[in-house]
């Protein structure tokens, strides 16, 4: 109910600047006041800020929206050309939430052996931080004149990410001791501002499911191994509810595409340069912006579409 209500105040707040906007401008019609002229200014741009945040509120409504996000980038097959797509997802991302002002912190470092990274973990904290990440999740394709090619040839590349919300708070998922293989490690440095040089660094295998968490951002031991075992928790709830949902697909006789092979995102350099998000059809032809952390038209172009299907 506090909910409700509070959405009925922000909408007649709304209302109420709307018509003071429209007051104003029937002012400046018949007198043209620069100080009225820079009222309706600030006040329009009040109102398109508060609208566009009345309609993220909307769209992102579904339980775990508001949660912070665990995002994990994998590289596909193919070696050096695959770890260097991985690290220039990963610096998109980074300029993404720069320009957000969400904090986000490296877990997990993998750098690549020749460029790249071999896998990269990091926690997004912020205004419905796993809402929005949550449209990156699936497979992202490159299409370029690969650097690492003497022969200057054309290769594609894979990347998945994958997003999950993070429970911060305690989750009723039982964890055996006898099922963990709890292992330390020298940090693989280039991660986050603070990784350690000691064998700190903390690799939490959980055997039944075979996911594997790491951790190496923390100053100590411990602090790795609590935060591993709080993604650890995040993964295995992860993992009962897609179960539960898998049962309901079968139940409704549906199909899923899962894995590689079903990219939701092409990202073509050569022969043209067109970014294409292949669930909504959406195309930029804009490529550095978009490396450049400019992804808000796919994310939201995302989000609206699956609330029209809801």
């Amino acid at each position: 109910m506090d909910e409700i209500r509070q959405d009925i105040q922000r909408f007649n707040a709304l209302q109420s600047g709307i018509e003071n906007v429209k007051a104003a401008i029937e002012l400046l019609e018949n007198d043209e006041d620069e100080s009225i002229e820079k009222e309706l200014h600030s006040s329009l741009k009040q109102i398109i800020s508060e609208l566009d945040s009345f309609e993220e509120d909307v769209i992102l409504s579904e339980k775990y929206d508001s949660y912070p996000a665990i995002v994990t980038i994998h590289p596909g097959a193919g070696g050096t050309e695959s770890h260097d797509w991985a690290e220039m997802l990963l610096r998109m991302y980074r300029k993404w939430l720069d320009e957000k002002h969400f904090k986000y912190r490296v877990i997990d470092y993998l750098p690549g052996e020749e460029a790249g990274i071999k896998s990269v973990t990091f926690t997004v904290r912020g205004r419905h931080a796993y809402g929005l990440l949550k449209s990156e999740k699936g497979i992202h394709r490159l299409v370029r004149i690969s650097p690492f090619d003497s022969a200057k040839r054309r290769h594609t590349s894979f990347a998945s990410v994958d997003v999950i919300p993070l429970f911060e708070e305690e989750i009723d998922i039982e964890i055996n001791k006898e099922d963990l293989r709890i292992d330390t490690f020298r940090s693989s440095s280039a991660g986050g501002q603070h990784v350690n040089v000691t064998d700190s660094a903390v690799r939490i295998t959980h055997i039944p499911t075979n996911i594997i968490v790491s951790c190496q951002d923390e100053r100590s031991q411990i602090l790795n191994r609590q935060t591993a075992m709080q993604i650890l928790k995040s993964r295995l709830y992860e993992l009962e509810l897609k179960k539960k949902e898998e049962e309901l697909v079968k139940v409704r006789g549906e199909k899923k595409d899962i894995g590689w092979g079903s990219q939701i995102r092409s990202y073509v350099l050569q022969p043209y340069q067109l970014i294409k998000d292949h669930r909504t059809d959406i195309e930029v032809g804009d490529v550095q912006s978009v490396l450049d952390g400019d992804i808000d038209i796919f994310i939201k172009g995302y989000l609206e579409k699956n609330l029209l299907k809801g």
